[in-house]
């Protein structure tokens, strides 16, 4: 059962203006398809055998600059949502394709004389279904247009191709992870001829650019299900062409007497992503890789027992190239390197205030919460029952007090780079801060000396000790 009241006026409304032109025209894809699910709608979109022309004649502040029939419309500010994503409304004339030679573009792109055509070109039976909402000056009345039976699919919790999976797979590589994104996404199952075709079709993925691996990845990552989605990801052998350095950790065991770990390195690895509480898919992507430096510094002690020195240097450094091949922002992947690099971080109750500052300072204050988050989840993806041990809570604590009134920087120092100018009778220059530096590191061991009477006295001290 459709939900009618579920669809927005600004729907209805461009809805009608394309029917009232006598055109056909019918909601398709996603929409209808979390429609039924009763799922939260992200994207709206429409396909109409109105040609794009004939579209903008409708809706002349529409835009259209792309090969395949879409024009889009933009919603207006009072019409967005926290749940629309793009903003925008995209109608597509129907469509056919052909010669898919680089397994990503068509070669061919035809205008389609009948909604079958179009349906037919669609990835999965359930994204394959069209809603017609036949308007009338009352509410308006659906029927669904479903030539392929995803209905069927969707109330049996099913992911499969339409028509020939192999064939579909061919026209775009990236169907082979929208399968696995789907299925983790809804809770699905792959039904059999579509997930052996997925395995059988892997190396079709290499096609496709990093950008759209990407998304697809962050996606599966953003699931309430994202251990299963990585598992699927690996018994297809999709993982070999998205994060082959992952699949270094099989069989690299890290077991030894008295220690918490009871896996290889990869079920270690993948545990960890199941089991940290962040709900961020890149915070989630640095804890799956937090250890994927190990199998390249394995090695073994003088009692011969396993040990990975300086694997979190090692892994920042391969997370930096994964970033790069996934084209992640600039700020995306130093936060990712970031939170391998010093995910090893102490909490012994021993430590001082100013070391637990400089915790602060090189993970960043943003991303302290991150950096505990996958620490629990290395903690529990070890074998270990609890979530956080003492020692971490009190660190936790530690931190929070810390932050209170904010991080201790350098423009916090009780005198800044005109009061060394003005005592040494000096011009601008890098003396200037490497002076503050000084200062700054002997203060943050003891603020009591963050005084601006201390502080000048130690300028001339510090100067002298620099040019000899």
């Amino acid at each position: 059962m459709v939900e009618i009241e579920r669809i927005p006026s600004y729907i209805i409304d461009i809805y009608k203006q394309i029917a009232e032109k006598r055109y056909e025209v019918y909601l398709v894809g996603g929409c209808v398809r979390d429609l039924l699910l009763k799922r939260n709608i992200t994207d709206w979109d429409m396909t109409t055998n109105a040609t794009p022309e004939q579209i903008l004649k409708l809706f002349p502040d529409g835009f259209y600059d792309n090969q395949f029939g879409t024009v889009g419309i933009a919603l207006a500010t009072e019409q967005l949502s926290e749940d629309i994503k793009k903003g925008v409304i995209e109608i597509t004339t129907y469509r056919t394709e052909k010669n898919y030679t680089d397994n990503r573009h068509p070669e061919i792109v035809e205008w389609g004389k009948t909604l079958e055509e179009d349906l037919q070109r669609r990835d999965f039976t359930i994204n394959a279904i069209a809603l017609s909402l036949m308007t009338n000056d009352q509410l308006p009345m659906v029927k669904l247009i479903d030539p392929f039976n995803g209905k069927k699919d969707l109330e049996q919790k099913m992911i499969k191709a339409v028509g020939d999976p192999n064939q579909r797979f061919k026209e775009d590589g990236l169907r082979l992870m929208r399968a696995i994104r789907f299925a983790t996404q809804l809770s699905f199952q792959i039904e059999d001829k579509t997930l052996e075709a997925i395995t059988k079709d892997a190396a079709l993925l290499q096609n496709i650019s990093g950008e759209r691996i990407r998304d697809e990845l962050l996606k599966i990552l953003a699931s309430d299900y994202p251990y299963e989605g990585i598992m699927l990801l690996k018994n297809t052998g999709l993982l070999q062409y998205i994060l082959p350095e992952l699949l270094e950790g099989i069989d690299v065991s890290q077991v030894r007497p008295g220690r918490h770990h009871t896996s290889d390195v990869f079920t270690h690895n993948i545990l960890a992503l199941k089991l940290t509480p962040s709900n961020d898919p890149l915070v989630r992507l640095a804890t799956l890789l937090h250890d994927v430096g190990k199998p390249r510094v394995r090695s073994e002690d003088e009692n011969g027992l396993v040990i990975f020195f300086n694997h979190e240097i090692v892994g920042a450094k391969m997370a930096y190239t994964i970033a790069n091949r996934l084209h992640l922002s600039k700020k995306e992947r130093e936060k990712m390197v970031t939170l391998i690099r010093w995910h090893m971080f102490t909490v012994d109750e021993h430590i001082t205030d100013a070391a637990v500052r400089r915790f602060i300072r090189r993970v960043g204050v943003d991303n302290v919460k991150d950096m505990i988050d996958l620490r629990i989840g290395d903690r529990l993806g070890s074998g270990t029952q609890t979530a956080e041990s003492w020692r971490l809570k009190e660190f936790k604590k530690r931190i929070e007090e810390q932050l209170q009134p904010g991080p201790f920087s350098i423009k916090d120092l009780a005198i800044d780079g005109n009061d060394i100018m003005k005592e040494l009778n000096i011009k601008p220059g890098k003396q200037i801060g490497e002076i503050l530096q000084k200062l700054f590191l002997e203060v943050d061991e003891d603020l009591e000396k963050n005084t601006k009477e201390y502080l000048l006295t130690r300028i001339k001290e510090v100067y002298e000790k620099s040019i000899y």
